[in-house]
Parts: structure tokens; sequence; C-alpha cells
């Protein structure tokens, strides 16, 4: 009877035992999934709306758990406080302008609030600091705007409904083009018409850049224009001489228009008497007639000297050394070079 009660009180003890044990393995699995037993500091932000969110649900950073939510509570003008667990180890990736949004953990998973951004030069969070927070529209939000741009796409798919019957119906542009043969035929006309001056302008694009390129051929004219530096100044030289001589013709033009304006108006000058007045104009024309035929006397009186006994002589050597000269300019210089 002893030993069936010593068996008995053993069984009992072991079954307590492994009892204790799998309660405190339970509660440390649990603590450390919650985060309870860890180091941690304290932070807040401020919301205008949680959206269901509740204490104990988790903080991520970077897509890592690092606190939980210890206590939401309200404050005034309809804001709402909340309180967050952050770990130790994690406070130094924190800086203290990184912001806090509420987020969902999953598509349907519970509220979690998400911690971004911030920059390398602030420091890092301290206990009791205040995060900023980003507003997020509410569920009922994004459905109204959802219902919003279905009704703009069910006017948009009647219009387009509309366009269509329109369009099989053969009423406007793209409808005449759809249904109206001759229209299309016209139109295929005029498509191969462009692409024949299509290739039209390709080919004389192809003939100007081979123009183009044997102007750049070095030797060519338009490459010396462009690259001979003495070329273009003695152009630059020609075109200032250029210059200077139009300025010295437009000068002369200048002069020669003072000069007649002065001959047409004053007509007591020689040039002017003899422009301008007819009687002393035949006077010079008589004169010269006079002249003329004096020369002619002269020219029968000198022929009548030569014939004459008495100068007959004197015009014989004169003739005589006068050939002598021209025998001796004819005369070819013997070569002295044999």
């Amino acid at each position: 009877m002893e030993t069936s009660n010593r068996k008995r009180s053993i069984t009992v003890g072991l079954f307590v035992i492994i009892g204790v044990l799998i309660f405190v393995v339970g509660v440390v699995t649990i603590g450390s999934m919650k985060k309870i037993f860890a180091t941690s500091i304290s932070v807040k932000s401020i919301f205008h709306d949680v959206n269901g969110l509740k204490p104990g649900n988790n903080v991520w950073y970077s897509g890592v758990k690092i606190g939980t939510v210890k206590k939401i509570s309200f404050l005034d003008n309809e804001q709402v406080e909340v309180i967050l667990n952050i770990e130790e180890k994690s406070q130094e990736f924190v800086r203290k302008n990184a912001k806090a949004k509420i987020s969902t953990d999953g598509l349907i998973g519970n509220k979690i609030i998400v911690i971004y951004g911030g920059s390398q030069k602030v420091p890092s969070i301290e206990d009791g600091d205040q995060l900023a927070v980003e507003k997020i529209e509410s569920t009922e939000e994004m459905i109204a705007v959802l219902s919003e741009n279905n009704k703009n796409l069910l006017g948009i798919t009647s219009a387009f409904k509309t366009i269509s019957k329109n369009i099989m119906d053969g009423k406007g542009t793209v409808g005449m083009l759809l249904n109206d043969e001759r229209l299309y035929n016209d139109v295929d006309q005029t498509l191969g018409a462009l692409r024949k001056a299509s290739v039209n302008a390709q080919a004389m694009t192809a003939s100007l850049s081979g123009f183009t390129a044997k102007l750049n051929q070095k030797g060519g004219l338009a490459n010396d224009f462009a690259t001979d530096t003495v070329i273009m100044r003695d152009i630059r030289s020609t075109i200032g001489k250029l210059n200077e001589t139009v300025a010295s013709a437009n000068m002369m033009v200048e002069n020669l228009k003072t000069t007649t304006a002065s001959l047409n108006s004053n007509k007591t000058s020689p040039l002017g008497v003899l422009l301008h007045d007819e009687k002393t104009a035949a006077n010079l024309k008589g004169t010269l007639q006079n002249l003329e035929s004096s020369t002619e006397k002269l020219d029968e009186n000198m022929e009548a000297l030569r014939s004459n006994f008495l100068f007959r002589k004197y015009f014989k050597r004169k003739a005589k050394e006068e050939g002598k000269q021209e025998a001796a300019k004819n005369e070819v210089p013997a070569d002295t070079t044999k």
C-alpha cells in the first residue's frame, strides 16, 4: 500500500514539474514574441484617426519589428496619443525626424505602426521624443474615391460606345474612312504620293550629303575658303581695294557732276562758251576748216620745194642719212660665242 502511494506521489510530482516547465517555456516564448522582457524606450505620436489600432500591435521599421504599441489615449481636438515601446538595440537606427504612419500587416491583417524616413545627420531618438505622423486616407475615403472613379469610367465607356456606334454608322471622318470605299482609295493614293515624296526627299538628302562631302574634301574651293587663311586674307584685301575703288569712283562721279553743273551754270567760261554759244562754235569750226586747208597748201609747197633744184640735194642727203640709220638699227650683231 505504501509502495503504491509512493509511486502515485512520484507520478503527480513529475506531472507538476512538467506543467511548470511548460508554463515557463510558454511565458518566455510569448515574452520574446511580444518583446516583454526586452529593454525599451518610450516615444509617442499623435494621430487624428488610429483606424482600429490597439495596444500590443507591432511597430515596424524597414520591415523589422522593433517594438509594440504600449498605450492609446485621447487628447483634446479629437486627437489620439499613441505611446510606443521601442527596443534600445533598435534606438540608434531611428532618427528624430523619422515619421510614423498606420498600416496593415498584410492585406486584411492587424493594424501596425510603420516608422520610416529620417536623415543620418539627425541624432537618434531618445526616451520621451515625439515622432511626426503622416495622414493616411481611411478605408471609407478610398472607397469614395473608387466610387467616383467608377462613375468616371462608366461615363468614358458610354462615350466610347457612342463614338463606336457613330463610326459603324459611317458618321465622321473615321466612319467615312471605314465605310466609304472611294474616300479610302483617295486616302490610299495620297499616302502613296507621300511615300514617293518621302523617297524623293531621301534621294535629295543623299545627293546633298554627297555634294557637301565633296565640298569638304581637301583641295576643293569650299574647303580652301574654310581652311586656307592665305586665300581668305587675299579675299579680304581684294574686297578692301574694291571698296577703295568704289569710293574713288563715287568721288569722281561727284566731281563730274559738280563740273557739269558748273559748265551748265557758267556760260562765260571757255568751255561754257563752246557748249552754249552757237556763234563761237561756228567760228571755231571755220577756223579748223581754214587750218585744214592751210595744212594741205603747206604740203603742196613742201612737194614743190623737193622738186626745186635748189633744195633737191638737201632732201637727197637727208634721205640717205635716214636710210643709214635704219640699216644700222636692223643690222644683226655678230655671234661672239663661236
